[in-house]
Formats: structure tokens, sequence, C-alpha cells
């Protein structure tokens, strides 16, 4: 019973987290980079082998072994404001049905929230855990958007818990593992023609819990470099929910949706007192998305598909790091994100996907012994990019969206670091 209890709790909390957030993707599709408030003051450039504090168990847990023995807990926040603008160039229109507008801004701005805390067993062995939305997006057009046939509003939301545990072998490795339990809830919606010049709004929501683990490792090849690699592998959520079309039908629906896995490769290098070069590059196996299918709860059959076609993808990010004076460490980075959206035709209304540049500043301010604040603000320049995206609802309503993107991001992040 107590165990039981203790679920629910876990469950409560973790849907309690979920309801703060209405989240814009920060990384390439819909991945969620800022899983803390110091990496963005570096572009997150070289996150897997930095080890400053707590958030390191999630980029790599065996950062954990080079934190201070005790307790280590570090609590950000970030907000992040997005800008999607979409421009028609020749968007043909619904039979019987006016062709409607540009949609107005399709982003929105967001709180992305993370904790970690770490504790030491041993001066080899720690054990820490973190909360934070590791995949997650939210993309809202005005009902009479030109594109509402297609889709006018999309909302992912995942919330994950990381137990993880790090042992030092000796000197120059470390090895971390983490699980990861994850809440996944998904919306769309989108304009369905019920009739000639007669539109409903139509809806389709699951949620569903998954596990999955994560692996690192951390080499500490001379008293100034340590490069790290870490893994993380898919979740795949068996999603239940419904599709709904405003006032014609209602039904169960079941859908699976797999996010995907990721390998990073990074490197800390202390260059001299003052200065440390930080760098890293990532790859993402977005392959695995290609088409979510709805299918009927009750039969088994397809009601809807959502196709994407993603294809693995790849992001390197480059860093610096001053020690000023002993209170103030400052920071920047850069990093170049590709998109898994392989073409125009591809590329969906709600998921407007490119290929994106961070420009990252950033400072540490030590307030004492025990704990330091950190703050970092990062600019995101999306390329323009355009949709050719067509449409089949039945019958004779086809339509085919071209249009061209405009889309760009700002993120300001705080952390507050405390180790007693």
């Amino acid at each position: 019973m107590k165990r039981l209890a203790h679920l629910r709790n876990s469950q409560a909390l973790i849907l309690t987290f979920l309801s703060m957030l209405s989240i814009t993707a920060s990384a390439a599709g819909f991945a969620l980079q800022n899983q803390n408030g110091a990496g963005n003051g570096n572009a997150f450039a070289g996150a897997a082998a930095s080890a400053e504090d707590a958030s390191t168990l999630f980029f790599n847990p065996a950062g954990m072994t080079y934190l201070p023995e005790g307790h280590s807990l570090s609590i950000a926040g970030t907000v992040l404001n997005r800008s999607v603008d979409f421009s028609n160039a020749g968007t043909t229109a619904m039979p019987t049905f006016a062709l409607g507008n540009s949609g107005g801004d399709g982003g929105g701005t967001s709180l992305i929230p993370a904790a970690y805390y770490a504790y030491t067993i041993s001066p080899r062995l720690r054990i820490g855990v973190g909360l934070s939305p590791t995949f997650g997006n939210k993309t809202e057009y005005d009902q009479n958007f030109i594109g509402r046939f297609s889709g006018y509003f999309a909302e992912i939301k995942q919330i994950n818990i990381n137990p993880s545990i790090a042992y030092r072998l000796n000197d120059t490795v470390s090895l971390g593992f983490g699980l990861n339990y994850a809440r996944n809830e998904v919306e769309f919606r989108q304009m369905a023609p019920v009739a000639a010049a007669t539109q409903r709004i139509a809806r389709l929501e699951g949620d569903d819990a998954a596990w999955s683990y994560n692996l690192g490792a951390m080499f500490q090849v001379s008293p100034d470099t340590r490069l790290g690699l870490a893994y993380r592998s898919r979740l795949k959520f068996h999603l239940d929910g419904k599709q709904d079309i405003q006032g014609v039908l209602n039904r169960n629906i079941k859908a699976e949706l797999e996010t995907p896995d990721n390998l990073s490769l990074a490197l800390h290098q202390r260059l001299n007192d003052r200065w440390d070069l930080l760098a890293d590059v990532t790859w993402t196996y977005w392959s695995s998305i290609k088409t979510i299918t709805a299918t009927s709860a009750t039969t088994g059959a397809p009601v809807a598909a959502l196709k994407f076609n993603f294809r693995d993808t790849y992001r390197v990010g480059l860093g610096a790091n001053y020690r000023m004076n002993d209170a103030w460490k400052l920071r920047l980075g850069t990093a170049y994100d590709k998109t898994p959206v392989p073409n125009a035709a591809d590329r969906t209304m709600t998921l407007p996907d490119a290929d994106r540049t961070w420009l990252s500043v950033g400072a540490r301010y030590t307030l004492s012994p025990q704990s330091s604040l950190d703050m970092g603000y990062s600019h995101i320049f999306f390329k323009k990019v355009s949709t050719e995206r067509a449409v089949a609802l039945g019958g004779p309503f086809t339509q085919t969206i071209r249009g061209n993107f405009d889309t760009s991001a700002d993120l300001l992040s705080v952390q507050y670091n405390h180790n007693f």
C-alpha cells in the first residue's frame, strides 16, 4: 500500500509539473536543450563534460563524481520566447472555403523549470535525481489560419524523472547510469471540412508514461583535459486518447510515439588559470519518427496519420569560460543545430522546424563557498524555410499549402546552486 501511495504521489507531482508548462522547443525537432540554467550561457557547448553542479546528472551522470562531497542542489528556470511568422506564397484554397489569414504569431512564451539533487555515498560513489521536461513544443495560430486544415495547434509536454548513480573507478575514469520515467501528453488540432462551407474543430489527444535509461562516462585524460561521453535511450509511448470532431464524432484512439535516442561527445579543456574551452558534438536519431498513426481503440483501424519523415541530425557547440576573479565566471558560446525535417513537403504547420544557430552569453556569481547563481541568455537564429504541404481530407477536400516561415527565439535562464 505504501508503494502504491508513493507511485500515486509521484504521478501527481508529474501532472502538476506538466500543468505548469507551456513549452516551445529550443533544440531541433521538439527536443528541449534547456535542461539547466548554467549551460545556457555557453549554448550548452561541452555540457556532457562540464560537471560544474548537480545538473550534470542530466547531461552526463558520471559528472556527479566531480561535485563536492555531501549534498548538491541545483534549481533552474528558463523563460523561452519564440516567434513563428508564416507568409503565404501560393497556397491553393480548400474547395468551398475562404483561404484564410497568415495565422498571427504561432510562437509564444514558455517557462522551462528543472531541478537536480546529488548526494555522496562514499568518495567514489554518488547518487542523485533530476526532474525536467525533456521534450516539448507548443505552436498555435488563429483558427482562420491558411494552414488550418493541415493543423493550427499542437502541443507536446513531456516531464522526466531521472534517478542516477555514478562511480569513480580511478583518477581517470568515472561511469554513470540513470533510469528515466517520463510522462508524455500530446494534443493536435486542425479544421475538418464536414460539408460545403462548413468546418469543425478536429482534435487528437493522448498520453502515456514510459521508461528508458541513460549512460555516461568521464575521462580525465590529463589535469587540464576532460572528455565526456553520454547516451540517452529512446522512449516508446503507447498513447491512449480521443479523437473528436466537434458535433460529428468522439471515439477512443491509440497511437505510438517514439522519442529519439542521442549520443554526445564533449570536451572540457582548461587553457590556463583564466580560460576554459568547451566543445561537443551530439547525434540525435530522429528517424525513429516517420508517421504517427492513430487507430481506433475498438477496431484497430487507422483513423488519422501525422506524417513527419524525420531524419537523423547532429549538433555542434563551442564555448568558453573566463574566470574574472574569485566571485565572477563569465561564459560565452555558439552552436549549430541541424533540423530533422528533410524538405518543404514534410514541413508541417505546427512544427515548422529549421536549421538554427545559437549565440549565448552568461555568468556565474559565487555567493558564498557553498552557493552560486548562474545567469544565461541565448538568441537562436533560424534559417528561413518554406513549406509545400499537401492536405487530402477525402473527396474534393484537398489543398496544397505553400509559404515561408520566419522564426526566432530568445532564452533567459537563472539557476541557483547550493552545496551542504
